[in-house]
This record gives C-alpha cells, sequence and structure tokens, in this order.
C-alpha cells in the first residue's frame, strides 16, 4: 500500500463531509428509482474504498448496486462558478455530487 500524502488525506476528509451532507445531483433514470432517499444514505456512509475505485485515495467515486442495477457516484471540483476546476483542498472549490447508473457513465 502506498504512502497518503497531507492532501489526499484532507480531500478525503472534505469529500466524506460532502456526501454526508446529501447534496446529490441525480440523472433522470437513476431520480426514477424507489427509495432516493435509502440510496442517499447507503452513497453518505460508503466505504468500500480500494484501489479498484479510488486510486486516487479521494474518495471521489464509488460503485454500488442498488435495485438490481449498478450506481456509480462521483465528485467533481468546480470554482465557485462551477464553470472551471478548482483545487479540492481549497475552501474555493465546489463539490457537485453525481448519481448515475453505470451504463450512463
Amino acid at each position: 500500500m502506498e504512502h497518503t500524502s497531507l492532501d489526499e488525506l484532507e480531500i478525503q476528509k472534505r469529500n466524506d463531509e460532502f456526501r454526508r451532507l446529501g447534496a446529490y445531483r441525480f440523472t433522470k433514470v437513476v431520480s426514477g428509482l424507489m427509495n432516493e432517499y435509502g440510496l442517499i444514505v447507503t452513497i453518505a456512509f460508503y466505504n468500500d474504498f480500494h484501489e479498484g475505485n479510488d486510486p486516487y485515495r479521494e474518495h471521489d467515486f464509488g460503485s454500488l448496486m442498488w435495485e438490481g442495477k449498478k450506481i456509480f457516484w462521483k465528485i467533481d471540483y468546480y470554482d465557485q462558478n462551477l464553470k472551471f476546476w478548482a483545487d479540492p483542498t481549497t475552501d474555493a472549490c465546489r463539490r457537485v455530487l453525481t448519481v448515475m447508473l453505470a451504463e450512463e457513465y
């Protein structure tokens, strides 16, 4: 296992906190699934991170099965205007968490 940097730990912490806030965006297909609240709670406390789905150790992506469908969620980092990438270690970064079917990725 490789060493985790302080920046990676800071990004992990911020991403884990952000997921627990529940500010999610769902694709149209996912928003039509039953028990959307249960999915939000499952993602909020998701902890199945490993080299295969979290190679940069930022806790910014996850994959799970929900109602028989493979779901992906990911966090993107934007500036305050949601136009450009922003450094995820800064307070100026706005995170956007998108939930989609794996086939929509």
